[in-house]
């Protein structure tokens, strides 16, 4: 047994989570018999950019603007995000359409990707800032997960976690005296670099430190244990994405 730390940015860990989705088993299955909606996010441009290229479609896609809104720097300002998500059907990506456009037809077996702005601490619960009136494409999401069965999957990186439970947060958020976004607890299955780590090298991950300066402010560090082998593996795989450039979204 070998245990090994490693340093991840936030664009290598969204480059990870990308990685790890393609090979996570429900994505894999659906992306030859059935509807993949991959819902436009930050982290989700990585994803996207992964499945595309792994079913040879991801010509006329780009990660830039892949969102409904973003998280800036207070005084900053950044452009409208695009309105298309990523909708593919039966191993077809569907240019042009959203969740909003396929919602309805969706039934079991079929697979919605939607991102995070919060992560419980034992990462098992991810919640999303509301600022849409209908609850968005969360809103738009929940009663096919509940209603038919579709599965959820909520790519997140680990610096959106959060110490309080998001049940108690979102009832704060919620309430008539609050003032800003609302937050809405997702009922899926979170989806971080640590699951990617070790759905892609077999191998266990967790989380040891993070933060850092000039340039590396929402890093985290992760220990990877495993056989020599495995451990081998996941140096080669975060070294794989060392030089992923900052998000510009």
């Amino acid at each position: 047994m070998k245990l090994k730390q490693f340093l991840l940015t936030p664009s290598m860990s969204k480059r990870l989570i990308g990685k790890g989705i393609l090979a996570h088993a429900s994505v894999h299955e659906v992306l030859n018999r059935g509807t993949l909606v991959i819902v436009a996010g930050t982290t989700n441009g990585y994803v996207a950019e992964e499945v595309l290229d792994a079913i040879g479609q991801r010509k006329g896609f780009s990660r830039e603007g892949f969102r409904r809104g973003a998280v800036v720097p207070p005084g900053q300002s950044t452009a409208p995000g695009k309105p298309a998500d990523v909708v593919i059907v039966n191993g077809v990506w569907q240019k042009g359409l959203t969740i909003f456009d396929v919602v309805d037809g969706l039934k079991a077996g079929d697979v919605i990707l939607k991102g995070a702005n919060a992560l419980s601490g034992d990462l098992r619960k991810a919640a999303v800032l509301i600022g849409d009136p209908k609850a968005g494409t969360a809103g738009a999401a929940i009663p096919a997960v509940v209603g038919r069965r579709v599965q959820l999957i909520v790519p997140v990186g680990l610096e959106k976690r959060v110490c309080d439970d998001l049940d108690d947060l979102a009832a704060a958020l919620n309430s008539l005296d609050a003032e800003g976004p609302r937050l809405l607890p997702l009922p899926g299955e979170p989806f971080t670099e640590l699951h990617a780590v070790e759905t892609l090298t077999d191998s266990e991950a967790m989380l040891v430190a993070a933060g850092g300066i000039r340039g590396a402010e929402g890093s985290v560090w992760i220990a990877v244990q495993g056989e020599n082998d495995c451990v081998a593996a996941a140096e080669e795989l975060i070294l794989s994405v060392r030089s992923e450039p900052p998000c510009a979204g």
